[in-house]
């Protein structure tokens, strides 16, 4: 009796060893790297813009911005772009910023190059916002901007960026505070945008 009583103890002291060295020790955690990500914010990132040159994110610092996968061909690209245009118009003086990130891991509706995207990005959808480097927003290569995004804000099945034209909303502290559909149109955001503007 005495026997078990002891061995009762010693797996008591061992579990409480692992206990403290398991919520202790922050390295071992599996959140600590969640924790990490909600402690980033988008001006922790340095990407490339489309001609190739790095822009550290921190320079839009203290604006509004919505980051956008985009692609030249795809059935939602004519409204998407235009919309952008007319929300980018109105705002952009007030400190807002659309980052365009072309993406080409949806039926292949992004194929060209990054001259050839700047060409129908520019003259066709007359685009004045920033258009950067093509990467991918999805799997082992997806982009660590994008992997920041969908850590901030997953989807309703899963982080996984489902289509062109996802959108990411950015408060002027370089925090996700909305995601929307691919098929939602950005001038239905357009609130969600003043309310950020004015916010101080």
């Amino acid at each position: 009796m005495r026997l078990l009583g002891l061995t009762n103890w010693v797996a008591l002291i061992f579990l409480g060893i692992a206990f403290l060295y398991f919520y202790g020790n922050p390295s071992s955690h599996p959140s600590s790297s969640m924790a990490e990500d909600s402690s980033k914010s988008i001006y922790d990132f340095t990407v490339k813009d489309i001609r190739g040159n790095d822009v550290s994110l921190s320079e839009y610092s203290g604006k509004v911005l919505l980051v956008v996968n985009v692609a030249s061909k795809c059935g939602l690209t004519q409204a998407n772009y235009k919309e952008l245009n007319v929300l980018y118009e109105k705002y952009k003086s007030q400190g807002f910023e659309i980052l365009a990130f072309p993406c080409n891991q949806f039926a292949g509706q992004e194929p060209g190059n990054n001259e050839e995207i700047q060409e129908v990005v520019c003259t066709m959808f007359k685009a004045e916002f920033p258009i950067f480097d093509k990467i991918e927003v999805n799997g082992k290569n997806a982009a660590p901007i994008y992997k920041f995004l969908k850590s901030q804000k997953g989807g309703i099945f899963g982080d996984g960026i489902k289509w062109n034209f996802t959108k990411f909303l950015v408060n002027k502290e370089g925090k996700v505070v909305e995601r929307y559909a691919p098929t939602t149109s950005p001038l239905k955001i357009e609130k969600d945008i003043q309310n950020l503007l004015e916010s101080s």
